[in-house]
């Protein structure tokens, strides 16, 4: 379910970026702004190059079946001097060879088929390290959306705060005017006012610092944003549901799977070093004067050999070696569980915060409503003189 419901985001991302390439607008959406990172962001754009990277790892192990070809070609000129002779003589000589050489591996004691086993690996934990980061960079998006939407609202509610106390400010001072009220508690006003004020001004600089990281992640500005939409229906239904989903989805967990995968074929790689080795090996040569040149003169040689190399001591490098992999692969399979339990730690503590924010919400939607009808019952008993204009500022 998580990766179909990932596979349409991914989709409807895709489609949102083609169109807004088409016409550069501002994301007025979170689908928008997600297609727009997925699309330009450099940290995934560079994910993306290192795994392309690490492909490359694999056909260059694989290489290690074909035969390779190369030709080779030399042209030598000589002089000797004889200094005994009367008068001096020189013998000068000249020559040129062309060799082609073609060498097919038959075989390699595994060394090939380990080194092909690790590449896959490595490149399987190379896109699990792709997914991982382009959820970071998803969630920074979802994040970076939601703070200023949230900046964008505590911004206008500080401004109705200004408004709402200058106007307290205005009624305390005609009060004044008429003998109601006393200095202090236009002084009292006044400052409550300066206070709104320079909240007003932090959640301005507050606005603007969730617009930069907005604008860092997504590649531009926000424009006016859309209310995100429900994510219930991502939600698994239970911890326990969400533990089974990490322990076969999470790429932390299945990118040190592979990692594990691709060390234990190290180690056959480095056992197999203490196995013989066949190649096939033929050459084509001609040989012959370079000057005067007359190739239809030059001789051709043409060979072919079968060699078998068998490593007998090698001063317990091979061994060293073996036991130098296995440690590796040792740590890397404890990385597999250590990974489970970090990744079953997040889950525990993210689900617990999830649950405590939604009981908040609704306590705190409770307080709202409380509060709401407390100010206007003190403003109501402060015009019949119950209340002063101090606790009509508190509430």
């Amino acid at each position: 379910m998580i990766k179909r419901d990932r596979s349409r985001w991914l989709a409807a991302g895709s489609l949102a970026a083609l169109s807004l390439s088409v016409s550069p607008v501002a994301a007025e959406t979170l689908a928008e702004a997600i297609a727009m990172a997925y699309a330009s962001n450099p940290t995934l754009q560079a994910q993306r190059a290192q795994l392309r990277a690490l492909d490359e790892n694999w056909y260059q192990a694989r290489a290690g079946y074909r035969p390779t070809l190369s030709v080779s070609g030399r042209a030598t000129w000589s002089e000797t001097t004889l200094p005994g002779a009367r008068p001096l003589v020189d013998v000068e000589s000249n020559s040129g060879s062309a060799v082609l050489s073609l060498t097919q591996p038959v075989y390699s004691g595994g060394r090939v088929a380990s080194a092909v086993s690790a590449a896959e690996a490595d490149s399987l934990s190379g896109r699990e390290g792709l997914r991982r980061v382009e959820a970071q960079v998803l969630g920074q998006v979802i994040q970076s959306y939601v703070d200023v939407r949230r900046d964008q609202e505590a911004l206008r509610i500080r401004q109705t705060n200004v408004a709402v106390l200058q106007r307290q400010l205005d009624e305390s001072r005609a009060r004044f005017e008429v003998g109601e009220i006393t200095r202090t508690d236009v002084a009292q006003s006044e400052a409550r006012l300066a206070a709104a004020v320079a909240l007003l001004n932090s959640a301005q600089a507050t606005l603007a610092t969730s617009r930069a990281s907005y604008e860092a992640v997504v590649g531009q500005s926000p424009g006016d944003l859309a209310p995100e939409p429900p994510f219930s229906h991502l939600m698994p239904g239970s911890i326990e549901q969400a533990w089974d989903l990490a322990e076969s989805g999470s790429p932390v967990v299945r990118s040190a799977e592979y990692a594990e995968q691709a060390s234990r074929a190290r180690v056959a790689g480095a056992r197999a070093e203490q196995m013989p080795t066949v190649a096939l090996q033929g050459q084509l040569g001609y040989s012959g004067l370079v000057n005067p040149l007359h190739t239809d003169a030059y001789s051709r040689a043409l060979s072919g050999s079968a060699v078998v190399t068998i490593p007998i001591f090698s001063g317990g490098q091979t061994l060293s070696r073996v036991r130098a992999a296995s440690e590796r692969n040792t740590v890397d399979r404890l990385g597999v569980e250590n990974a489970r339990r970090t990744v079953r730690q997040a889950i525990t503590q993210s689900w617990s915060a999830l649950q405590a924010a939604r009981s908040n919400i609704e306590a705190t939607d409770k307080q709202v409503r409380a509060a709401r009808i407390a100010a206007e019952g003190v403003v109501q008993e402060q015009r019949v003189g119950l209340r002063t204009t101090i606790d009509v500022l508190n509430a």
